[in-house]
């Protein structure tokens, strides 16, 4: 998988890339990801990539013009099977997008900055918009390291265990039961005698229940 990030602040993101399982993946040749400095695409000496909104109001506006001539030569190196721009009016990210999205081959995140992107540039380009909340960031940088985060830690590969990823909270709309490991008692606080016993079935079927009390205590609004 190949992922190209359009950003005004490319080394805000460049850490979280460099480290754990994100390395590894890039390493393994399992994932690419490439940033791209917004201003090299734009015009005069002052590299302006913002510019007043029409009608009025408070805050800048990101210009099409170097959008559009960054996405435009990005496409004509290769296929792209989603050009995804970071806002917080677009669709809540789920585990279920991410799945989806970890299949694809090429993607295109687009960080937004300001009071967000020329319209038209969603009209030309953007297939997909997501948001990773209801709330506001400063920029979508962080946002687009949370989207490439949980896409590619779900390429096959990527983890050492890759049916760790399939029981992940969401995966089956549940949130994960409760787990324990070593020691078996800590003051007085013991692990279920049900995960010592040894039988698989009676263990699946506990944590499936407690998953399942868990998810209607807290997250009931994922449940089909």
């Amino acid at each position: 998988m190949r992922i190209d990030i359009i950003s005004v602040l490319p080394e805000l993101m460049e850490s979280p890339f460099q480290a754990s399982i994100l390395k590894r993946a890039m390493q393994k040749g399992l994932a690419e990801v490439h940033f791209h400095q917004l201003r090299d695409w734009s015009t005069g000496k002052h590299r302006q990539i913002d510019d007043e909104p029409y009608g009025g109001g408070a805050g800048m506006v990101m210009m099409i013009e170097p959008i559009d001539k960054c996405i435009s030569e990005l496409k004509t190196q290769r296929n792209y099977d989603e050009i995804i721009y970071l806002t917080p009016d677009g669709e809540t990210l789920t585990q279920k997008i991410a799945n989806t999205l970890s299949i694809k081959n090429n993607l295109i995140l687009l960080c937004g900055h300001y009071k967000g992107i020329d319209q038209r540039v969603r009209d030309l380009h953007i297939t997909k918009e997501i948001s990773i909340g209801d709330y506001v960031l400063t920029g979508g940088e962080l946002a687009a390291c949370v989207l490439a985060d949980a896409v590619i830690r779900l390429l096959p590969g990527v983890l050492n265990d890759e049916q760790s990823a399939l029981t992940d909270s969401f995966q089956d709309n549940l949130l994960s039961p409760p787990i324990y490991t070593r020691p078996s008692e800590y003051k007085g606080l013991k692990v279920p005698d049900i995960l010592l016993s040894g039988n698989s079935k009676k263990i699946e079927d506990w944590q499936h229940e407690e998953a399942l009390r868990i998810t209607i205590e807290r997250r009931p609004d994922i449940l089909d």
